[in-house]
């Protein structure tokens, strides 16, 4: 066969032009692995308390599909269920959550290899020189798309979604939101398929042979089914069916009137899933989201005019990566005006693009159509900028870099391309060590956002995990400095100084600062009924502080106990002493000292001596090396020996 006549033009060897698919593909899964090894380690972070650690919503699979609505997983019940798998595998190692985002981040950067691939096959050939048999030996849609793909899967500004597993949401999300457009293709890649025959490309007759089985039928189907998953994973998923449609008018139909001539069942069938979606967003308010939470529509829309340019900027040059941005929403236009003008003329652009150069157009509309649930249509007020919500947007920065490049350099950019891939990749892995431990990644936010009061209390937190206690107050105190009015600041700071007697003023002066701001903090009402029973006259308060801690946690085992330590006070009111140790045994019948108070009171009531001593055996059992606990015991055996003694 002479040159000119030759099926490809692009000088590849056959074997990649037969197997170069699954060979990108595992490129791919390789540069994710490659980017976050290193993260496997990470320990469990913010929100990971309420979602994983602390949440009895994953302790068994079969709850696991009904949060609670004011969960950190409320209303996303497929993402608390992945939790609770993990749960069921490993219990609360982290290490395996961390391998499950991994391996969901490796599917993502799959499936959007193979959703770039085949939009770039279905392209006219006379319109961008793409594919693997055109004019002039252009470049193949597979290399192309595996350059869109791995800068994607190793590119730092990822890190967030991928190495804090609470962030599982939205590479989960992604990842669905992907297939769903995917799927479509899949069912309407007639182009991809004719390009193929064309440039004499057949793949395996082995190959995927579950992919193959859907059959042209079937890959509708599971587009909806896709989007299902997606609307109990994340409410992001909302814009999904809208860009579906965008796809179909941009690559397939031509036209919004024949995209749904054509399929307005399937249309249907996705706009179908909004109504399962209208009712998992019920109580969203309970999650801190909502207009109702601090921020009206304007302040939260200058807001986000520069958390979105803050993106856009991170996208092209991802320095500094900020893991907390603080609770800040902008008051003021002026102080935005540079960022809302800069976004404006993006939009303006946007619009114009769909309009006289859909590709274009439609790449524009990926980036601001998935940001707006969270940047303008449901306002999360106390994360007004998260770089995690760029997981999917950056696909669209990218793909606008590696064909813009293309078109310039030609063959020469896939050489810039690897170099990229490399260098970002090296980005990530350095960027995983920040998560290396609490006291790591908080320290880096601090650094970053001085101003932030979160990160100044949650580095606090982390100092005293590892009991630095000085440190930890320093950054309490920097946290009240920027927010005088931070309740869990005031709790944490106040929670330190219950432990230095002599500081016991401050400590109530910032238990009652918290409580001014949580008034239903179980926590800090029990620590200042600790407090305030060991102080002269200030019994009545203390009981009431506890009495309050256990009507809003009825199951707080520690205020059942100070309650009755208060209670012991008062001889009138033994009985009722005698009850909350009682109950705080049945709640945590390992607390020793509760055991002992309960075996003194029971000593001291005629007839109860034989329920002493098995309260005060029951302490010795629990405190082998404690000498109280055995002399309580040999004193209440000795007592109860000498009164049988000398019964008759």
């Amino acid at each position: 066969m002479s040159k000119k006549s030759a099926p490809l033009s692009s000088g590849l060897h056959p074997f990649f032009l037969r197997w170069g698919t699954l060979l990108a593909g595992g490129i791919v899964v390789l540069a994710a692995l490659a980017a976050y090894a290193n993260s496997l380690s990470g320990p469990f972070l913010l929100d990971d308390k309420s979602a994983i650690t602390d949440s009895p919503s994953i302790r068994h699979l079969g709850s696991a599909l009904f949060p609670p609505p004011d969960a950190t997983t409320g209303g996303r019940p497929l993402l608390n269920f992945t939790f609770a798998l993990n749960y069921a595998l490993g219990g609360l190692d982290a290490r395996g959550y961390h391998v499950f985002n991994l391996l969901i981040h490796a599917l993502a950067g799959l499936t959007l290899f193979g959703l770039v691939r085949r939009t770039l096959l279905s392209l006219a050939t006379a319109q961008v020189e793409l594919s693997e048999c055109g004019r002039g030996g252009g470049t193949p849609p597979t290399l192309l798309a595996l350059a869109v793909a791995v800068i994607w899967v190793v590119h730092p500004l990822q890190t967030e979604a991928v190495t804090y597993i609470s962030e599982r949401a939205e590479s989960l999300m992604g990842l669905f939101y992907l297939l769903t457009i995917y799927c479509f293709i899949r069912s309407q890649d007639s182009g991809g398929r004719s390009q193929e025959k064309r440039c004499g490309f057949r793949p395996p007759a082995s190959r995927l042979p579950v992919l193959r089985s859907l059959g042209e039928g079937g890959w509708p189907l599971a587009s909806i089914g896709a989007c299902l998953l997606g609307v109990l994973t994340k409410e992001i998923i909302v814009t999904a069916p809208v860009m579906v449609f965008l796809y179909d008018r941009t690559f397939v139909a031509g036209s919004f009137r024949e995209a749904w001539r054509q399929r307005w069942k399937y249309y249907l069938g996705l706009a179908g899933t909004w109504l399962l979606l209208a009712h998992q967003m019920t109580g969203l308010d309970q999650r801190a989201v909502g207009f109702d939470q601090g921020a009206t529509w304007w302040t939260y829309a200058l807001t986000s005019c520069r958390s979105v340019v803050i993106y856009l900027k991170l996208s092209v040059w991802p320095h500094p990566l900020v893991f907390d941005y603080g609770n800040y929403v902008v008051q003021h236009a002026s102080e935005v005006m540079p960022y809302a003008v800069v976004l404006v003329a993006l939009l303006a652009g946007t619009v114009i693009a769909l309009w006289r150069w859909p590709v274009v157009g439609f790449a524009g509309a990926w980036l601001f159509l998935i940001l707006a649930p969270t940047s303008s249509i449901v306002p999360v007020a106390g994360q007004p900028t998260a770089e995690h919500r760029m997981y999917l947007p950056l696909a669209a920065v990218i793909g606008w870099i590696v064909l813009g490049l293309y078109k310039w350099l030609g063959r020469r950019s896939l050489v810039l391309f690897a170099a990229m891939a490399v260098g970002l990749g090296w980005l990530s892995i350095q960027r995983n060590q920040d998560y290396r431990s609490r006291v790591a990644i908080w320290s880096d936010t601090v650094a970053k956002q001085p101003d932030n009061a979160r990160a100044h209390n949650n580095l606090g937190n982390a100092r005293l995990a590892l009991g630095q206690l000085p440190e930890a107050m320093t950054e309490f105190q920097a946290a009240l400095r920027i927010d005088p009015d931070y309740g869990d600041a005031h709790f944490n700071l106040g929670g330190i100084l219950v432990g230095i007697p002599e500081r016991w003023p401050e400590a109530i002066s910032h238990l009652e600062a918290a409580l001014q701001v949580q008034p239903d903090n179980a926590a800090a009402h029990n620590m200042l009924g600790n407090i305030l029973m060991n102080m002269p006259d200030r019994l009545p308060e203390a009981t009431a502080h506890l009495r309050e801690a256990l009507r809003i946690e009825p199951d707080l085992a520690v205020a059942h106990y100070n309650l009755a330590a208060a209670l012991s006070q008062n001889p009138e009111q033994l009985p009722e002493a005698i009850a909350e140790y009682e109950a705080a045994l049945r709640i945590e019948p390992g607390l020793a000292r509760a055991h002992t108070n309960l075996g003194i009171i029971l000593a001291n009531i005629p007839g109860r001596l034989p329920e002493a001593i098995t309260h005060f055996e029951a302490a010795a059992r629990l405190e082998p090396d404690s000498p109280s606990a055995r002399e309580n015991l040999r004193m209440a055996r000795q007592t109860l020996e000498e009164s049988q003694a000398v019964q008759p």
